[in-house]
């Protein structure tokens, strides 16, 4: 099973790909998980990526492309994988379609709206780094951790003006792709908005464990 995940950030992407990928045995690759393999393991494009990264640069579409190459060569990926994060573009997205054939893309349907009530409301303890929020998993004591009493505090990614330009971003450039993937018929529409157990639920019906 090689799946892409769409969706904006706080759709709950990452969530369900750590469900999925230990339930189904595939692995769940992030563009970040494959930055950091390949500069742990300082492959010659690891190298190159970090010199990138030290120099404070943005790596480029065809390095990029090229790392995603090495890392679904991998035995573990032989049999299914995740892809979380890439590709971002639709000429990304043409590239991995050089390297691989791709069962689904599965989109995380979710409002703005939504995303903005579900990040906006994030604490995270500033000792233990602990998550909660305002709405759905409230601590027990306001503005303190449950596990070390540590204070709770908003993330800068977490700011209403930080979420809405992440999703500006989002919107512009990544979401053409759900267009794209629905045109060759490799699109699949999942509801984000319940709980990750009521996502998973949704998601087995969806793709069968064989």
């Amino acid at each position: 099973m090689k799946l892409i995940f769409l969706g904006p950030p706080g759709a709950g992407k990452g969530t369900l790909a750590a469900l999925v990928a230990g339930l189904y045995s595939i692995p769940h690759i992030s563009t970040g998980e494959i930055f950091r393999a390949a500069i742990r393991e300082k492959t010659p494009l690891g190298l190159k990526v970090q010199a990138i990264i030290d120099a404070g640069q943005l790596v480029s579409d065809d390095i990029t492309i090229e790392l995603v190459r090495e890392r679904l060569a991998k035995d573990d990926a032989k049999n299914g994988f995740i892809l979380d994060g890439f590709p971002r573009t639709i000429p990304q997205a043409e590239a991995l379609a050089s390297i691989v054939k791709i069962d689904s893309a599965v989109n995380f349907d979710i409002s703005d709206k939504d995303v903005v009530e579900r990040l906006s409301g994030r604490r995270v303890c500033k000792t233990c780094s602990q998550n909660y929020h305002v709405s759905f998993m409230k601590p027990k004591v306001e503005g303190k951790c449950d596990k070390c009493g540590g204070e709770l505090f908003i993330r800068e990614d977490d700011k209403i003006e930080s979420i809405t330009k992440r999703l500006e971003v989002y919107r512009s450039q990544t979401a053409p792709l759900i267009d794209h993937y629905k045109k060759i018929d490799k699109l699949t529409d999942i509801d984000a908005r319940p709980a990750s157990g009521v996502i998973l639920e949704s998601f087995k019906e969806l793709f069968p464990l064989r």
